[in-house]
């Protein structure tokens, strides 16, 4: 396991020896964030203004149109507490292997620091912190333990905390203190002075056991408005233990932009420590908030990645790294490991099992689609113009949408994306029937599969997998229900007749079908039905409405969906069944033949 983040061995100001505040001196290197907040300290807050060439000489062009850069520090260490604060979530729930995965995957995208959770609060972070030194390998980040500061009335050396903070043998740890006025003295129900010495005391007791120190300076904002005096004394007894960072936490998630900028301006230029900022997204304003906090001198962001968290979440580390990496110019992750910011955050997001939220800024499945025919004509001539990078750097795509609003430019690109050439009557045809299908409850932007089957079918190709004569499906409702399936295809010239039962028609009709064409076709045991879902379009017509089928299918490899849509909610899922079978069975053919 690594124990320390990333470095700028040569870079300027670079010691491997130095002090925070007036506390023991640290043997770690600095990392790339502590480095540029020396150099604004160096500097006098004077930061280099970049320029358009520099935006043009950037390796990562294409990260959005030019615009003159504010002045920003060089670089900012990121640290992700999905494992901490982001479990906190209402319906997420990690266990200890799902943990270790995390971690494994947060440290392959490049985070300097990750949280791994408080030891001695619950048995699973005592599992995790015991296992984390044998089964991580982490080769980019810092493993950090969470806590708190002592309690009120205990010696540092005698509490229970700080000893399972010691006890985790991580390299660092974060302490929480609250630092508003209201909540010491409701919540903790002591004194302002007690505060103070139990920040000053479980710091300096934490470092005396050569740990790195992150205090976690709790409703910062909020007390700061109510008691500024009392909120940076909290800050200053830290420094002067040794803390190594001071994080200003808007616990409450409250805080707007223009007093971030306000706020941070001011502790920047009282402390020479390194600044942190952790924003909870209550007021919808995380992101911005730490933008504007960096903008002001804060060189650490605190966030998850996805946002995860109590309430309305944390920072979302996948837009906050993207908007100062490639629009602000500031180092965050290293370059070469932005493209993994898509993927990660999808495998985090199906470890932690919450469906991934399309429109989720620079990583969502649907954030660089394009649908209106208007909108893929313009991209065709120039991908700046709907799109505000180039989604490549990210490790996202561009994709075109297909329906009842696409022009011929979208059609176009979609066939050219399966290598499918479309003359102009052919184009014209299947944008008539797109519009007509459309029009019938047809949802082909959510229905790849169908859509790739209805292009090809317009090109004159034709699916001979089998050829379906009739189905009849009987539902038997005595004592032991049961449903019972026939299907009738032709496989080539052979008349194939199949019966099966099942849990319900559609896994009936599934099970017959595979009866009847399995054994020519051994791919079709790979692929599998994993979601089924019905609505109806027209509920006025009761139970005689029109309902639509989409089915995912998956080979283990990809997944796709099919559509179906009728009166009849079995020929629906018939529609949806069998194209979904026959794209799998187009799909293994395709890749034997490669």
């Amino acid at each position: 396991m690594s124990s320390d983040g990333p470095t700028l061995n040569d870079g300027p100001g670079h010691n491997r020896g130095h002090n925070h505040g007036h506390g023991h001196a640290h043997s770690h290197p600095r990392t790339a964030g502590q480095q540029a907040h020396a150099h604004e300290k160096g500097q006098s807050a004077k930061r280099k203004q970049p320029t358009v060439e520099d935006h043009l000489d950037s390796p990562t062009e294409g990260a959005g149109h030019l615009f003159d850069l504010p002045v920003m520090p060089s670089a900012v260490d990121v640290f992700d507490t999905t494992l901490r604060d982001g479990s906190q979530q209402e319906g997420l729930s990690l266990t200890v292997d799902d943990k270790l995965r995390v971690a494994e995957q947060l440290d392959h995208l490049g985070v300097t620091f990750i949280e791994g959770g408080w030891p001695g609060a619950n048995p699973k972070d005592e599992e995790f912190f015991a296992r984390a030194p044998s089964e991580l390998a982490l080769s980019t980040a810092t493993l950090v333990a969470f806590g708190s500061t002592r309690r009120a009335g205990v010696k540092a050396e005698d509490d229970d905390n700080l000893r399972h903070l010691v006890k985790a043998q991580t390299p660092a740890v974060c302490i929480v203190a609250k630092s508003s006025e209201m909540h010491v003295v409701d919540a903790l129900r002591t004194s302002l002075d007690e505060a103070v010495a139990m920040v000053a005391d479980s710091v300096e007791f934490l470092r005396s056991n050569d740990l790195r120190v992150f205090l976690d300076a709790e409703h910062f904002f909020d007390g700061y408005k109510a008691n500024p005096e009392f909120t940076m004394r909290i800050l200053r007894a830290a420094e002067e233990a040794g803390a190594e960072t001071l994080v200003l936490c808007d616990t409450n998630g409250g805080t707007l932009p223009h007093e971030v900028e306000r706020i941070v301006a001011t502790v920047f230029s009282g402390f020479d420590t390194q600044l942190g900022v952790h924003f909870h997204n209550d007021s919808g304003c995380a992101v911005a908030n730490s933008l504007a906090a960096v903008g002001v001198g804060a060189t650490h962001v605190q966030g998850c990645v996805n946002g995860y968290g109590e309430r309305a979440g944390n920072t979302d580390l996948s837009a906050t790294i993207p908007n100062l990496s490639l629009k602000l110019r500031v180092k965050t992750i290293p370059e070469d490991r932005l493209e993994r910011l898509t993927p990660v955050a999808h495998h985090i997001a199906e470890l932690v099992n919450i469906a991934p939220n399309p429109q989720q800024p620079f990583v969502g499945a649907s954030v660089f689609a394009h649908k209106a025919g208007l909108h893929t004509s313009a991209i065709a001539r120039r991908s700046d113009a709907y799109e505000h990078i180039s989604p490549e750097l990210v490790g996202n795509g561009t994709r075109f949408v297909v329906s009842e609003l696409a022009g011929r430019s979208t059609l176009a690109f979609k066939a050219a994306e399966l290598g499918l050439e479309l003359d102009s009557d052919a184009m014209g045809s299947v944008l008539d029937s797109l519009k007509r299908l459309e029009h019938e409850g047809y949802h082909f932007e959510v229905a790849d599969a169908s859509l790739e089957l209805l292009l090809r079918n317009s090109t004159g190709w034709e699916q001979r997998f089998f050829d379906l004569e009739s189905y009849r499906v009987i539902a038997d409702h005595t004592l032991v229900r049961s449903t019972e399936a026939t299907v009738k295809v032709f496989v080539e010239d052979e008349r194939i007749v199949a019966s099966a039962e099942g849990n319900g028609p559609v896994n009936a009709l599934d099970a017959a079908l595979r009866g009847a064409i399995g054994s020519r076709y051994p791919a079709l045991a790979d692929i599998h039905l994993v979601d089924y879902r019905v609505r109806v379009l027209n509920s006025s017509k009761g139970t005689g409405s029109v309902t639509r089928v989409l089915i995912d299918s998956t080979d283990g490899d990809r997944t796709w969906t099919t559509i179906g849509v009728s009166e009849d909610i079995i020929e629906a899922s018939w529609q949806a069944l069998s194209d979904s079978i026959v794209y799998g069975l187009l799909r293994a053919t395709a890749a034997v033949k490669e």
